[in-house]
């Protein structure tokens, strides 16, 4: 978690240069609030899941 930078920063970045810890972290807190995410939320939760996927998935 030392490593994870914020949304505002990562937000300027393609997915494809998130590192791996920022895309578990993200994946984990907005999935939890998936229920009450807006329509940017959701699209940015899919991005996340599509980037995750195209990586292969992610290892603990």
């Amino acid at each position: 978690m030392d490593n994870v930078r914020d949304m505002t920063e990562l937000s300027m970045q393609a997915k494809s240069d998130w590192h791996d810890e920022e895309l578990r972290f993200f994946h984990f807190s907005l999935s939890q609030m998936a229920p009450y995410l807006n329509q940017e939320g959701t699209t940015i939760l899919r991005e996340i899941n599509h980037e995750i996927e195209n990586r292969g998935g992610l290892i603990r």
